[in-house]
């Protein structure tokens, strides 16, 4: 992955999407499925999807996320997790954080 371009807000849907442009130029539409907080760091968890905006293997994108709290206008910075205990944390956060999700559906 290279860089994020924009995180758009659709009117016609009410989620999040990011648009990544790989290393090899392809770009990949993503929603947002969740920012994190792990460690005092945010982090975003991105659900890749095809042309025809879905998922079919479940594989999910997790990054590093900054905002410019100064100025709201300037995009966030996402980011490549290179510390495998810091990604290992932030996998058992969403791990969590799907465990959650899941009883809420139950109540």
């Amino acid at each position: 992955m290279s860089k994020k371009e924009i995180i758009q807000n659709n009117e016609n849907d009410e989620e999040m999407t990011v648009t990544m442009t790989l290393d090899n130029g392809e770009e990949v539409t993503c929603a947002v499925i969740t920012i994190l907080t792990v460690e005092e760091k945010d982090y975003i968890v991105l659900l890749p999807l095809d042309e025809n905006g879905e998922n079919n293997d479940g594989e999910v994108w997790i990054y590093g996320y900054k905002e410019d709290e100064s100025d709201p206008n300037i995009e966030p910075e996402l980011f490549f997790i290179s510390d495998e205990s810091e990604y290992e944390a932030v996998s058992d956060a969403f791990d969590e954080y799907l465990d959650n999700a899941e009883f809420d559906e139950l109540l």
